[in-house]
């Protein structure tokens, strides 16, 4: 088993093929579907710790597709990703983890949403470096103490 992080060649397929399965793209709504390649390069650069059970989970769905998942219909990839989820245990959660935050945190997913694509403070605000006069309202209370 690899243990530096990188998955081969098949296994990104396969994570494609997969993250496609969770979710497609809708032009209605106007927004890519997980096997983006945006999407796809920032969950490969993002693996991080849990890169040991996604490689895990991507071998687990290729013994059961008994070939690369990627190779097969999408019916037949249907079928071996609903076999993969009711029989895959932790690294079922940790493939969709990854998959769905890498997809949730894509800038035209978030406007998709109806919301805007930064952080959600300070609203557009531009905020000096030094500058903590946010903290007066809380400076301005009388010290609290409690006992430990």
């Amino acid at each position: 088993m690899k243990t530096d992080g990188a998955l081969t060649p098949a296994q990104i397929d396969d994570l494609r093929a997969i993250a496609r399965l969770m979710i497609p793209a809708n032009m209605e709504f106007d927004v890519p579907g997980a096997d983006d390649p945006t999407i796809q390069a920032d969950i490969l650069a993002t693996l991080g710790r849990d890169a040991d059970l996604v490689r895990q989970a991507l071998d687990q769905i290729a013994r059961l597709a008994k070939q690369p998942l990627a190779s097969l219909a999408p019916a037949q990839q249907e079928a071996v990703a609903t076999e993969f989820h009711a029989t895959g245990g932790t690294t079922v959660a940790t493939l969709s983890r990854v998959i769905l935050q890498c997809y949730y945190r894509d800038d035209r997913v978030v406007r998709s949403l109806g919301l805007e694509p930064r952080p959600p403070y300070p609203k557009g605000h531009v905020l000096d470096d030094g500058d903590w006069s946010l903290l007066d309202p809380v400076r301005k209370r009388p010290p609290m103490w409690r006992r430990a």
